[in-house]
Order: structure tokens, then sequence, then C-alpha cells
């Protein structure tokens, strides 16, 4: 991290002539297991990583906030005066937009500032760069105001502006960890009671590995809505709140319902990947506690076949990554992780074996694919940081 908040500094030293006052840092994240459950009112189990987001900041004499984004190479005017609405089109500087306006909307009314954002939690993987602009975002005005939110209200600020600003109806799981990551642990976070239950990570001979596919493919916009409307449509044919509420038996019971239904097959699909998701979650969780690393990595590609069967939100090369992480010797579990539809695997791994892992596994996506993958180890990290200024 040091060398993303020193780059930072010395950028918004040399644009503004002047040095930064105020750092704010909040981190990515890898889900472990627990994919599109958290909108079901289920369970996820994430933990933030070593990649950030960074925001120096400085006072201004202006009525508005300039902020530049190093990775956009683009700056941009945010309001700060309680006016803004969403707008029509949605860009990067959207999701700070909607974060400050329900920030101020909270109570919280910082003076004018001007910013340099900086980012290593790579775009469009699946590893939450939004969520971590966003805490990012409101832990900057939380040391600008003085002011500090609870860290629940806090998760659910950057959630509606996502919902509202960047018009992705997203769950809770991403801001909750973002803010409220522990290093060292990843997070059992039940969606409907939003309490988080901290599970130790900290094995020296486990570690994490997470592959970038650097495959993104390209989408309608809808498969994430879609999805959501289906598990809903599947709620209501079950006759629960939410998809949480039903056992694999209820469903296997209410079939005949589904099947006179349009489209009933895939809600029902669907609705079987949630129930048996959430079960594997709360399993891999407590066999985590244990140290029942097989157990961990016989959920993880369960998980995968389920999302890949049932969800339907993997994609050639995904499912490539994770049937060569399942062939090489010292990965322990893989699976998709994130949205879908390309983005990223994460692996369980035997620490000693990580390089080894690491250089097959590329060696043999790059032969087949012709795409070179981006590859990285990490510990669960810290969640949102107000930085001293060194």
């Amino acid at each position: 991290m040091k060398n993303i908040i020193a780059e930072t500094k010395s950028f918004f030293l040399k644009k503004y002539g002047m040095e930064p006052v105020w750092f704010a840092v909040a981190p990515g994240r890898v889900n472990l297991i627990g994919e599109h459950t958290d909108y079901n009112d289920g369970f996820v189990f994430p933990m933030a990583i070593e990649r950030y987001t960074v925001i120096a900041a400085g006072p201004d004499n202006a009525v508005d906030a300039d902020v530049y984004s190093i990775n956009k190479n683009e700056s941009a005017t945010i309001k700060l005066d309680g006016s803004a609405t969403p707008s029509q089109t949605v860009v990067w500087s959207s999701y700070i937009q909607g974060t400050v306006q329900n920030a101020v909307e909270a109570g919280l009314h910082p003076q004018s500032f001007r910013a340099i954002i900086n980012s290593n939690v790579p775009l469009g993987s699946g590893l939450s760069s939004s969520a971590s602009l966003e805490v990012a975002t409101i832990t900057l005005l939380e040391a600008i105001t003085g002011q500090k939110i609870d860290p629940v209200q806090k998760a659910l600020l950057c959630q509606k502006a996502e919902h509202l600003y960047a018009r992705m109806p997203c769950g809770i799981m991403d801001q909750f960890i973002s803010t409220m990551g522990c290093e060292g642990y990843a997070m059992l976070l039940d969606c409907r009671s939003r309490v988080p239950k901290m599970i130790p990570l900290n094995d020296p001979d486990i570690i994490v590995l997470i592959i970038n596919s650097n495959v993104k493919h390209q989408l309608t916009g809808s498969e994430y809505p879609d999805r959501r409307r289906q598990c809903e449509k599947a709620a209501q044919l079950l006759g629960v709140p939410k998809l949480r509420d039903t056992t694999l038996q209820q469903l296997k019971e209410t079939q005949s319902v589904f099947d006179k239904e349009p489209n009933g097959n895939i809600c029902f699909r669907r609705a079987r990947h949630i129930v048996t998701e959430n079960g594997r979650t709360v399993a891999m969780a407590d066999a985590m506690v244990r140290k029942d690393w097989k157990t961990c990595g016989k959920l993880m590609y369960e998980s995968h076949v389920s999302m890949r069967d049932d969800f339907e939100i993997t994609c050639t090369e995904i499912d490539l990554l994770v049937e060569i992480a399942q062939s090489t010797d010292g990965v322990i579990g893989s699976r998709m992780t994130g949205g879908g539809f390309g983005g990223c695997t994460v692996s369980l791994v035997e620490s000693s074996k990580a390089g080894k892992i690491s250089k097959t596994i590329t060696e043999q996506y790059s032969t087949k694919t012709n795409i070179e993958p981006v590859v990285f180890a990490t510990c669960p990290a810290q969640g949102a940081m107000i930085l001293e200024n060194e």
C-alpha cells in the first residue's frame, strides 16, 4: 500500500502545488464463497484484499469539489451542497457524486476540497473497484468533517449510491467488507440481520490466490438485474419473502409449480443455486474455523459448478481457469468470484507452492486462450482507513 500512497501524494503535490491534508483508503474485496446470495437475504463470505483505492485531498476555496482520477486521466466536479441528482449517463464520477450526496443528506457537510484518486483494484474484474471507490470517498468525508458515521450506515449509504447513481441493484456485501474488513479475517455476513462474524484466515500455510482472466464478455447490461428478478419470481412461487426462507427439500416439493410457469425451469435453477450456495457458505466458514481445508476446497468447487450450471454466470475462460486449478498440485479449492461473465477466480492454495501454481496456471491458460492472466496472492486486509499525512 505504501507505493500507491506515495504515488498519489506525489501526483497531488505536482498537480496542485501543495501537500495533501487528508488521506482515505479503502480496499477491494474477493468473495471466497456465496455468490448472488446477498440480495436474497442470504450469507456471503468475503475478505478485503491488499488492493486499494486511495484518495489524497486538500482544502479548496471553491463551492464544489474538484476530483481527478489518475486511472481515468480525467477530472470531474462534485457538488457538495446537496443539490445533485442522478445523471442519465453513468461514469466513474457518478459513484463519487452519489456517495457525497447521500453523505450530505445524512448530515456530513464537507468544506470544498480538491482530490486525487488512485486505485490498484483491477477495474471490471469482479473485485469491487466501485465499492472501494465509494467507501474511500465517504471515509474521506469523515476525515474532512471530523465526523464518524456508524459503519453499517456508512456501508448502506455507499450501497444506496450504487443503486441510484450507478443504477446497479447490488447487495450489501461489497460495501460492508470494504468498510469493516479486518486484517487476518474473512467475514461471514448475514445479509438479513447485517451482522458480520469474523472468521480467522491467518494460517501461514494457506494463502488466497486471485487470477484475473482478463476477460469481460460484452453483455447487454441486464444480466445482473435479470438474475435478481428471476430470484424474486422464484421466491414468489415458493410463497416466501426471500430465497433465504426456503430449503432444498421445499424447493424440490414445489417443482411442479415452477413447471407450469413460463421460464419456470430457469427460475427453479436460479433458486437451487441460491439455496445450496447459502448452505455451502455457512459450511465453509465453519470448516475454516476448524482449519478443515479439504472441506473448504470441496465446497468451492461445488459452488463453481452451481454458478456454471444453475445460475449460468461463468464463461469458457473462467471455467478453464478452475479446471486447470483443480488439476494443479497444491490448489485446495477454486471458483469464480464476483458477478460473473468474466473477471476473476479465487483459489485457496498451499503457501509454499503458490509461485509454482501461479506459473502452471498462467502457462496453461495462456497456451489455450492466447490471453495473459494476472495472478496475485493476498492475505485478508484491513478495511477503510483514514491515514495521517506523513
